[in-house]
């Protein structure tokens, strides 16, 4: 199987399995993974997903060249990709931890940067290296220069080269870096304590964090405003309030 699922507590574990294709990503893996995403939106009790890839050698090394010139496709005449174009924009709901067991490049990069939080391996290493094959990174390269600096955004896209993941933390790509053997453990260590937050604010923090990324700080509020209501007039804000007051564990109920 192209794609891997595990439920780990309100987490659920996808794993990218084409090893030996440094986990590229063909037409077949791309509809799985849009089928993973979407039944993990509608699936309530899964409140963040981990995204990692199988072996040590790739997280994703971007799309698979040879299997799109070929045509080749396992997703079926009827495969839906919504769901991985809505992540592949930054617009997926849920909160999405990457888990870089290995190095990311091309469209592999381009999926960590849309991860919300990135956990990656000390032998990781991250690059958008389309110019050295005479192309140019689209996606990648639009998202980095509202990630970092633009000197170094330039740098990374005009030279190709790429950066190991102690650079990549230090210009806040990645959130922290393990052991090798660590990532799964360390982003499950974070879904974990996002999962014991109200499932309506965190949904509601990515979504306006998110806006003010891409749309400014005024849209952000103008949206701020139709979440308010929906949040603070929900059961979880009283439940919040009652579990603070009488010094125990809130039980969520998502409404």
């Amino acid at each position: 199987m192209d794609l891997l699922r595990r439920r780990e507590g309100s987490a659920e574990v996808i794993t990218l399995n084409r090893p030996d294709q440094r986990n590229a990503l063909s037409p077949g893996l791309i509809a799985a993974l849009s089928r993973a995403l979407r039944e993990c939106l509608d699936d309530d009790a899964v409140r963040a997903v981990v995204l990692t890839g199988a072996g040590d050698r790739a997280f994703c090394a971007g799309m698979d060249l040879k299997a799109f010139a070929a045509g080749s496709d396992s997703s079926g005449p009827e495969s839906d990709n919504t769901h991985f174009t809505m992540f592949s924009r930054g617009e997926y709901p849920k909160p999405v931890i990457g888990a870089a067991n290995a190095t990311a490049v091309a469209g592999g990069f381009e999926l960590l940067l849309n991860c919300d939080i990135v956990v990656a391996s000390d032998k990781a290493r991250f690059g958008i290296p389309e110019v050295k094959r005479g192309l140019f990174a689209a996606g990648g390269g639009t998202t980095l220069p509202g990630r970092i600096p633009l000197a170094i955004a330039l740098e990374l896209g005009l030279t190709g080269d790429l950066i190991d993941a102690e650079r990549a933390c230090a210009l806040g790509l990645v959130n922290c870096v393990v052991p090798a053997g660590d990532v799964v453990g360390a982003a499950l260590e974070f879904a974990r304590r996002i999962g014991e937050n109200g499932p309506l604010g965190v949904l509601a923090t990515k979504k306006l964090m998110r806006v003010a990324l891409t749309e400014g700080v005024a849209a952000a509020r103008a949206a701020q405003e139709a979440e308010n209501s929906k949040v603070f007039e929900s059961e979880d804000a009283l439940e919040g309030a009652r579990a603070f007051a009488e010094k125990r564990a809130p039980q969520w109920k998502g409404r």
